[in-house]
């Protein structure tokens, strides 16, 4: 059985790497963004099909002083001449916008203010390079303010700040910079919940389109979400702009799990005979050509599988108007498991120690009664 530790709800690459996680290997998106080339890609994907993975994936590959140990073993380690010229070699401005929200526009507004607050900080070498003059310093302090518990920033240094970071990281490594955008979606979504969704768009349009339309420091970019937003677009006149759905046979093994992978997996952990299980249970998306899975459902399946791969549940629900027949329902609910004999596939699977569940809903209520078969 594969020592490796499973990855269970992990989205960061370098930790995943580093402390000896299992991990799919991916690193072929790397080779494939340039062989389909693009200077802004939008990949649109369900939610936990491994975006954010991906993407810290291409934040450790590009960015200057990574570790190339992360790669050894993977795939994009056989591209020699991918490596040499792309690896370690782009300042980085890496966003994720999942927690860019708030009941009204003006706390969004700063959550994401204190996003690129906190990602020009990371950064703090532009603050000692005596190379860059007096207004580029001057800018970068706009940024990074931060007085009263607060990051200070004016309405026009946080329209314009993605533009401004990438071109002050362009002068100061004399290298075009690499903008991700992870789950550029939520804060629109958040702000359609809430009522202020022209106040964000308005917002996520300008800051976009000074970092990605017009921006001579920009090398490439990459963004994430699970929506194409298509009514006033915030992507209106980019004409460098490549979106890339789960239609597009372009990188359609690059997000999810397809068979191979999951027969690997399992294999790994000595639960190869159990695909048939898995593809009966879980029957997947398409991406382009491609059968692809939920990497985080078969990861957790096969994280209790390996503890406990002799257990079952076996449940059948009812629905009662009345709160007092909730009981009855629930016993109702047994009788028929034992008596349909539902237990059976799970029994001739091999499993032994099987739970049978009776559930009965009323209005918001439920109830559960449970007995060890």
């Amino acid at each position: 059985m594969s020592k490796q530790k499973l990855p269970v709800g992990m989205d960061g690459f370098e930790k995943i790497r580093r402390n000896g996680f299992y991990y799919i290997d991916k690193t072929k998106l790397i080779e494939q963004l340039f062989l389909n080339w693009g200077e802004v890609n939008l990949f649109t994907r369900p939610r936990r099909f491994g975006k954010t993975l991906n993407m810290s994936m291409l934040k450790s590959f590009f960015e200057i002083g990574t570790d190339p140990s992360l790669f050894e073993g993977l795939y994009i380690s056989g591209n020699q001449a991918i490596c040499e010229q792309h690896m370690g070699q782009y300042p980085v401005i890496f966003l994720s916008l999942k927690n860019v929200e708030g009941s009204n526009f003006e706390r969004a507004k700063y959550q994401m203010m204190e996003l690129i607050a906190k990602e020009a900080a990371r950064h703090s070498d532009l603050r000692e390079n005596k190379a860059l003059d007096g207004n580029a310093k001057k800018e970068y302090e706009a940024l990074t303010t931060f007085s009263n518990g607060r990051y200070q920033m004016t309405e026009e240094a946080l329209l314009g700040s993605l533009q401004t970071l990438s071109e002050l990281l362009a002068s100061h490594y004399h290298k075009k910079t690499v903008i991700l955008i992870d789950e550029y979606d939520v804060p629109l979504d958040k702000a359609f919940q809430h009522g202020y969704y022209k106040e964000m768009i308005s917002l996520i349009r300008m800051m976009f389109g000074k970092a990605l339309k017009t921006n001579d420091a920009l090398a490439f970019a990459v963004l994430t979400g699970c929506l194409r937003v298509s009514k006033e677009s915030i992507f209106t006149g980019l004409n460098n702009f490549k979106i890339l759905s789960i239609t597009d046979t372009r990188f359609d093994e690059q997000f999810g799990f397809t068979d191979t992978e999951v027969k690997k997996l399992l294999s790994d952990y000595q639960l190869g005979e159990r695909f048939p299980e898995v593809k009966d249970w879980y029957d997947g998306y398409r991406f382009g050509k491609a059968d692809v899975y939920c990497p985080w459902d078969v990861i957790n399946f096969v994280d209790r599988a390996k503890d406990d791969p002799v257990s079952g549940i076996v449940a059948e629900l009812k629905y009662t108007k009345d709160f007092g027949e909730m009981e009855a329902a629930c016993q109702k609910a047994l009788q028929q498991i034992k008596d349909r004999r539902y237990q059976e596939y799970l029994l001739n699977d091999g499993r032994k120690d099987i739970q049978l569940y009776g559930i009965a809903f009323c209005k918001k209520r439920c109830r559960a009664i449970c007995e060890r078969l």
